[in-house]
């Protein structure tokens, strides 16, 4: 069964900024935590490790749809199953709020457990804190 996680936090910067820096796909284990690395592969295309819970994954995962200044979205390949949207609202001149969904299929006890326990909840809550720091 799959897993939804929703954050948002208001960040201090112009929904320009805001949005090219979430769209560095390779600077996101800076705040993303659980992400090991990401790289570009094409201009759709994305590789991602990651690891959770001491669970480590690789796929791939392509831009599915991507809005400028406005959002972005992408779906992983394969047998893997990841996604997620990241909307960007202007709240005025110097302020947009951020809005995080990511879906993702928890395997195994560990992963089941920390779902349920909406530990991922967490991370991805304090995983924004750190995109807006």
């Amino acid at each position: 069964m799959s897993t939804t996680l929703t954050a948002s936090i208001d960040v201090d910067v112009p929904v320009r900024v805001a949005y090219n820096q979430w769209t560095q796909f390779e600077s996101f284990p800076e705040f993303l935590s659980g992400v090991e690395s990401v790289k570009q592969l094409g201009d759709t295309m994305t590789h991602w490790r990651v690891s959770i819970a001491g669970v480590e994954r690789e796929f791939d995962a392509e831009i599915a749809d991507q809005v400028p200044d406005d959002h972005v979205a992408w779906r992983s390949v394969g047998e893997v199953m990841h996604r997620g949207r990241v909307e960007f609202t202007p709240e005025g001149p110097d302020e947009t709020r951020v809005d995080l969904e990511i879906e993702w299929e928890p395997e195994g006890f560990v992963e089941e457990a920390g779902a349920a326990l909406q530990l991922d909840d967490l991370q991805v809550k304090k995983d924004l804190a750190r995109f807006k720091e």
